[in-house]
């Protein structure tokens, strides 16, 4: 057995470090790093479960051109000619690449160099636009840099904590943990939630306050006026007077009625953020997924400047980027306003990077950003588009609008690492990538920490890695030379000198002190947090021309969508706890799908019988755009005339269950983040004729009138599924000349369950009734492995014997069910400490408290 190698885990921007054990078979064993100042070992469900997504069955293995596997040069000169054809004719800008926060800091720099160094366009954008490009504006008004002036040890000594618009419990759940420590050493620290529905990470809030959706600036711009009128005069800033005068017509009245709050609540947070010595602000996709973002991410800075919380331990204005290199696409230039290392589309910038790439083709001008990239794909105007390490068919809004784009764009080159994909079936010509294991370089987390991701496993099939496929092309575009890397070290050392080129304390962003890494000391590289510069300089400051900070002057707005008569209800989207972005890893792990298996949507009991829907029942949902169907789930915690659904599916995992279907692109003008938010939508109760689920030992043909959702399971294909047709018409389809033996039951239209056998192996199980079928899903996957003695028993779904199924699974770390907490509750475990004793539920992650503590009442009534 070879020694743990030390990586980060490739989820959120919390940055964890993971350690790989890998054994003689090829198995491997993934946990915490106890080491990593990110995570100190702990890691979350979806991190704990890394060494099951490490399978190859759906991975894409080989290059493909027009759907033909192809050899590597083959690929690579198509790819190459089609790009060069199309520059020669219409010109670098009819070029465009859109990259992902799941790239390496060195696959960014070479993929930004390439476009914006020697292609000569800066239409280069990523989907790190869709999460923190708000955030990014917010610091650069204030700081005149993308800084982030926090660390994950400021929660440790902070006094007041503000999560806004984050559902950490969820998102950023190992961070929420600290958070959660932190609290219980010091009970004395309040914890604010400002977010308009109670998610489980109001479980440890002092205060929350459930705001009119998309109003929280007029929370901050209040509390600055408070600021001004309670507190001593701070120092000056640039932009002071407008932004104070702004704020001067926000007094708490007006507030009250804007954010529709009980003055008392918002003069408690007020008064408590005045008051205390030390005050944090966590942020996410809340605050920056608006219209007017980039100005709610200014009202939040603004308040730290004025009460002087930034700057010192425990204080700051803190953006937690959703994804595992957000922060390292911002520092290469990965975004298309950007260029690389922080510098600017300014005359002496470009000139600088010229210099330093020995390009005279420097990118002049700001490129698309990554929702008016696609327009312009559907335009025409750009002619091809090479898509990184993402799938923007699912994640961006009006999601048809993006399907409609690439299906008549004359070239889409795809890298990934997933075979089907959404996207993946637009393209013309495909690049296999090498994985999370198998990939090697850098990333950077939310607190600024660069941190290694090391590569255990070997290149499957001949997958290659995202710099060295860059590099490739770049040769044969003309430009050998200057992409000649034989290593990612080389890479990395490149970008680490730009950072120190010339600069001198001018500009943020400097590792220049990593620029003469050996290979062996890349190879070793411990997590550290930038600056890493000879010419240190102090944790926070102003890069601005006055060297002073700047408060933005914040005018607060309500979201663009508004809601009317036939679109009356307004859908907020966002993660849930144990998926991640578009499930092409997640997805297919069977412990990570038994906690939500399908889409839902959140509804107030109010609006739930208004349109006479029923928990657990099903919900057309639309807006101008689109539909989708999604299960009702009905909870007091979300508040009336708002609903709420997950962004995870796609048409890999559903059918009709995109919900950036019915999202509008409308964006930030300054960031060019999408208002995913806010979408105006509405309802109507679908009762279909049957709901069902179905497992097969192989592939399923779904009649076109069947709503389907593909279920992660061991064994067998298995879907949840619904119609309003007869299900004994589609099993006879499915089972028909098969010569399978059939043993089915029905009653009176109520319900119709199928097995079908063949030599004693059971090849098909279908459950279907008027209400979604009670079954014990792991007798009923048992039996496609071993036959059962008691085959009536698995008719009727049931384990042999009487088993009781453990239900709907509460904690995905130790597979605990709901029905198994709720039998150790009645049978004396009171407390959550005395259910994870017993049942080792909420004892790893964490994740799950917030609903073990709310089945604690439910069992007692």
């Amino acid at each position: 057995m070879s020694a743990p190698v030390r990586s980060t885990c490739p989820y959120c921007g919390v940055g964890c470090g993971v350690t790989a054990l890998t054994d003689e078979n090829g198995g491997v064993k993934i946990a915490g790093d106890v080491q990593h100042p990110a995570n100190f070992g702990r890691l979350c469900v979806k991190g704990a479960s890394l060494g099951e997504t490490l399978g190859l069955e759906k991975r894409l293995l080989f290059p493909e051109v027009n759907g033909e596997r192809v050899a590597w040069e083959a690929a690579l000169d198509h790819a190459a000619q089609k790009l060069q054809d199309i520059i020669r004719e219409f010109g670098p800008k009819a070029v465009a690449f859109y990259a992902s926060g799941q790239l390496l800091t060195e696959d960014y720099y070479v993929a930004n160099k390439l476009m914006k160094g020697f292609i000569g366009a800066a239409n280069i954008d990523t989907n790190s636009r869709l999460c923190m490009a708000s955030a990014v504006v917010g610091y650069k008004r204030a700081f005149g840099a993308d800084f982030v002036p926090c660390s994950y040890e400021d929660l440790d000594q902070t006094d007041l904590v503000v999560l806004a618009g984050s559902n950490a419990a969820w998102t950023h759940p190992v961070l929420y943990q600290r958070l959660a420590e932190a609290k219980r050493q010091r009970p004395e620290m309040k914890v604010v939630v400002i977010d308009p529905r109670r998610t489980p990470t109001c479980d440890i809030a002092d205060l929350h306050l459930a705001l009119r959706p998309g109003s929280d600036a007029g929370l901050f711009v209040g509390l600055l006026h408070y600021l001004t009128r309670h507190g001593p005069p701070g120092q000056t800033f640039d932009g002071e007077a407008e932004a104070l005068a702004l704020a001067a017509g926000w007094p708490l009245e007006k507030c009250a009625d804007f954010c529709r709050l009980d003055a008392q609540a918002i003069r408690t947070f007020w008064q408590w953020f005045a008051d205390s010595p030390r005050a944090m602000t966590l942020y996410t996709m809340g605050i920056n997924q608006s219209s007017s973002g980039s100005d709610k991410c200014s009202a939040i800075i603004n308040v730290h400047l004025a009460s002087g919380k930034l700057g010192r331990a425990g204080c700051g204005p803190f953006s937690l980027t959703g994804q595992p290199n957000a922060m390292g696409g911002r520092e290469v230039g990965g975004l298309a306003n950007q260029l690389a290392c922080h510098l600017n589309f300014e005359p002496a910038d470009i000139a600088r990077l010229g210099r330093f790439w020995g390009s005279e083709r420097i990118a002049e001008t700001p490129g698309l950003m990554a929702v008016e990239l696609f327009d312009a794909i559907g335009r025409g105007e750009i002619k091809a588009v090479w898509i990184m390490g993402t799938n923007p068919v699912v994640s961006l809004p009006d999601a048809s609008g993006v399907e409609r784009a690439l299906a008549k764009c004359p070239l889409v080159i795809v890298s990934d690492v997933v075979d089907k994909t959404d996207t993946g079936r637009y393209a013309h010509v495909r690049f296999p990538a090498l994985a999370w294991g198998e990939k090697n370089g850098t990333v950077t987390n939310s607190e600024r920490r660069i941190s290694r991701q090391r590569a255990f496993l070997p290149p499957p099939g001949e997958a290659r890695a995202d710099w060295w496929i860059l590099s490739q092309i770049a040769r044969r575009l003309g430009y050998e030379k200057m992409f000649a890397w034989q290593h990612p070290q080389d890479i990395f050392c490149e970008h680490a000198a730009l950072s120190g080129y010339e600069n001198n304390g001018s500009r943020a962003f400097d590792i220049g002190g990593l620029a003469t890494l050996t290979r062996q000391q890349y190879d070793e590289l411990d997590p550290v947090r930038w600056p890493v510069a000879a010419a240190h300089h102090g944790p926070v400051k102003s890069w601005r021309k006055s060297g002073r900070f700047q408060m933005a002057g914040v005018d607060p707005r309500l979201p663009a969508a508004l809601t009317d008569r036939n679109y009356p209800l307004l859908l907020n989207t966002g993660r849930i706890r144990d998926q991640w972005h578009s499930m092409t890893r997640t997805g297919y792990v069977p412990g990570l799908m038994q906690h939500t298996g399908m889409p839902y949507l959140e509804i107030n009991p109010l609006d739930a019988q208004r349109y006479g829907i029923t928990d657990a029942g099903l919900v057309r949902i639309a807006s101008p755009l689109g539909g989708m169907v999604a299960r009702a789930q009905l909870s007091g915690h979300q508040q009336p005339g708002s609903v709420f659904s997950p962004m995870h599916w796609s048409q890999q995992f559903a059918r009709r269950g995109q919900i950036n279907s019915l999202v509008a692109k409308v964006c930030d003008a300054d960031s060019g983040q999408p208002e995913s938010k806010q979408t105006a939508v509405r309802l109507q109760r679908w009762k279909p004729a049957w709901h069902g689920e179905i497992f097969a030992a192989g592939d399923i043909a779904f009649a076109e009138d069947i709503q389907w959702w593909r279920q992660a399971s061991p064994g067998a294909a298995h879907f949840l599924c619904a119609a309003d047709s007869d299900p004994r018409a589609w099993a006879a389809t499915l089972t028909a000349g098969r010569g399978w033996q059939l043993q089915y039951a029905s009653g009176d239209g109520e319900l119709y369950h199928l097995l079908a056998w063949h030599d004693g192996r059971l090849m098909l199980a279908f459950y279907a009734a008027k209400a979604w079928p009670d079954i014990d899903r792991q007798a009923v996957l048992s039996a496609f492995e071993n036959a059962p003695h008691g085959r009536h028993s698995l008719l009727a779904g049931r384990a042999p014997g009487g088993v009781p199924a453990p239900g709907r699974t509460v904690c995905s770390c130790f597979g605990v069910g709901e029905k198994t907490i709720l039998g150790a509750i009645a049978s004396g475990c009171h407390t959550v400490a005395m259910l994870g004793e017993k049942l080792r539920c909420g004892t790893n992650c964490g994740s799950c408290i917030p609903e073990l503590k709310a089945l604690l009442p439910k069992a007692a009534d």
